[in-house]
């Protein structure tokens, strides 16, 4: 076999007249006036190699034979494609290599599917065939650029002294959050691993073990229902740090991110981030993740409404509830059937509705306006700096979760039709002050927001045993253009702490000690202020390559049924392979 000197995506200019040997894929084949031009393409790019029945009469014949999709190589001599001749969206596409020998490495079917940047493919037939559909210039792109992102994190920590520690994937159960992937345990009948949700704990008792920067790019797994930004296992860029505050954190983070958008992107990006307080994110976005990028600010008009003669708005806030209200700034010349568009759209987040009024020359105009006097009409125009074709947009509920919400995700909706993030700058946000608990109508208990290991602010330890509402968590998300991409916490690192967390949240002694017993133990003997942050790597290379599904950016992923398409996981096993796990099935139709 011939030895490769380059690749397809390096020979230039200065190259003409040297002897060079490609391999690669055969991308096109065109024959003008019995010369074939072949593209051979490579990861690194493609080059035109060029068969002339008139330089080698048997390698032009050996040619005639090629299609797309062959693997070949070649071997001739870089010449200039002539001038007029050359294309400019290729590095390669001043030069040609005429070909002096070819060798077919190996023939290739049709493929069932197109290897063609510009045929839309359905995702579960790129799926199926992923192993083509990764041939793709853009897939291999944005492989290569996770790559380099996940590069950049490890020489980032390794820089400010952190080591990368691996922990186990099979663990214990410990079900505080979402479902998890159990394994069966052959030597061990009746008795079954966990695969990790996160390393939460093993990266705490690296704390304990006296390792004060900890990171690691981890696997986990989640049982839980998919969508375009969820997978049942995907990466972390895992961190944890002892002796430190949470302004530690934000510091080593931004620093990162820093770091990954310099390297991998080019682009300066500016810190520190800004911050805001859950309870602000939800009063004025709506979201604990808002995207900045653009306005429309969610204002509570319940005040206001309160004296209109609008029934609706007048028994909610009786009931306790709240009004709030989007201007839609230009917008006043949605047609109805627009504007019911976005009724039945609020309705998908449990709103009952939503009222309109349009702002025009002569007041507001709405199918409900005679409800509202002048006075509150003047009111609501002051209120949301509302002008000449805007169009304000209403909710209403008793549950002012449901509120915030459904208009947040309005405000989201608009901004998608508007277009009005286009050409914005990246905008990141830490998100602070979470709650520490919140109530889980199912189990009729308080379960944590984040996890069970997070520490309460100093001055809301005292509502512990009073009001469980008012504690705020030393929690934290980053967030960028409306996406979370990372969160984490200050942990509880004294056994004290930890039981009246437990205690809180409906855990007895004994169910802790069964599910965290070894971490408790390990609080004994001297555990550190410690905290920590994990970051979700596929959502941070989804936004870095302009994606909005995670699948885009791993090699092989699995489908919203967390199927495997190529493999045909998860599929039935062998009843000698259950027998020896001491598993017995009994599958319950749906």
């Amino acid at each position: 076999m011939m030895k490769r000197t380059n690749s397809c995506g390096e020979l230039v200019k200065k190259d003409i007249k040297q002897k060079v040997c490609l391999m690669g894929w055969v991308n096109s084949r065109r024959d003008h006036g019995g010369i074939i031009f072949t593209d051979l393409r490579d990861r690194y790019g493609l080059t035109q190699v060029v068969f002339d029945p008139k330089h080698i009469k048997k390698v032009h014949a050996d040619a005639e034979k090629l299609r797309r999709e062959d693997v070949i190589a070649v071997s001739g001599k870089v010449r200039s494609r002539g001038e007029g001749l050359e294309n400019p969206k290729l590095k390669t596409g001043e030069i040609e290599v005429l070909v002096d020998s070819l060798e077919i490495l190996n023939k290739s079917e049709t493929p069932p599917i197109e290897i063609d940047e510009r045929i839309e493919l359905n995702e579960d037939i790129r799926l199926k065939y992923r192993y083509l559909d990764l041939r793709r210039e853009s897939m291999q792109k944005n492989i290569a650029l996770r790559h380099r992102t996940v590069k950049a994190a490890r020489d980032y920590f390794d820089s400010m002294g952190f080591l990368e520690i691996e922990t186990p994937m099979l663990g214990k159960s410990t079900p505080e959050g979402a479902r998890d992937y159990l394994v069966p345990s052959r030597v061990n009948a009746g008795k079954f691993y966990a695969l990790p949700q996160s390393p939460q704990i093993l990266k705490q008792l690296c704390m304990i073990s006296g390792f004060d920067k900890y990171f690691q790019v981890v696997r986990c797994f989640r049982d839980e229902d998919l969508r375009a930004d969820r997978q049942p296992e995907f990466t972390q860029i895992d961190v944890e740090m002892s002796f430190i505050e949470q302004d530690d954190i934000f510091s080593l983070i931004e620093g990162l991110v820093k770091n990954i958008w310099k390297k991998v992107l080019g682009r300066n990006v500016k810190v520190p981030f800004k911050r805001m307080s859950y309870h602000d994110a939800m009063g004025k976005y709506g979201s604990d993740k808002p995207d900045l990028r653009f306005g429309l600010e969610l204002v509570d008009v319940s005040d206001i409404v309160s004296k209109s003669g609008f029934d609706v708005f007048k028994k909610v806030i009786a009931d306790k509830g709240k009004v709030k209200c989007v201007n839609a700034k230009n917008c006043g010349g949605f047609s109805r059937k627009e504007l019911d568009e976005l009724i039945a759209f609020v309705q998908i987040y449990d709103a009952k509705g939503m009222a309109w009024m349009k702002v025009t020359d002569k007041g507001l105009e709405s199918n409900i306006v005679k409800y509202f006097d002048s006075n509150v009409q003047k009111g609501l125009v002051k209120a949301m700096n509302a002008a000449k074709g805007d169009l304000l947009l209403f909710v209403a509920d008793h549950k002012h979760h449901i509120v915030d919400v459904a208009l947040g995700q309005l405000r989201n909706e608009l901004a998608r039709r508007l277009k009005l993030t286009k050409g914005k700058e990246d905008n990141f946000l830490w998100v602070v002050d979470f709650p520490l608990f919140e109530f889980d109508e199912d189990e009729q208990r308080h379960v944590a927001v984040h996890h069970p290991f997070t520490i309460p602010r100093d001055e809301d330890i005292k509502y512990l045993d009073t009001d469980v509402k008012k504690v705020k968590a030393k929690a934290y998300d980053i967030t960028l253009n409306g996406v979370e991409i990372g969160g984490g916490s200050i942990r509880i690192h004294k056994p004290e702490m930890q039981k009246k967390m437990f205690k809180v949240l409906g855990i007895s002694d004994k169910d802790a000690n069964k599910k965290f017993g070894f971490l408790l133990e390990a609080f004994k003997y001297g555990a550190p202020p410690h905290g920590g942050i994990a970051l979700g790597l596929d959502r941070i290379i989804a936004l870095l390559t302009g994606n909005e599904s995670i699948r885009e950016v791993i090699a092989f992923p699995k489908t919203k049924n967390a199927e495997d398409l190529m493999m045909e996981a998860p599929n039935n096993v062998d009843e000698k392979q259950l027998k020896e796990l001491n598993v017995k099935l009994d599958v319950v139709k749906k």
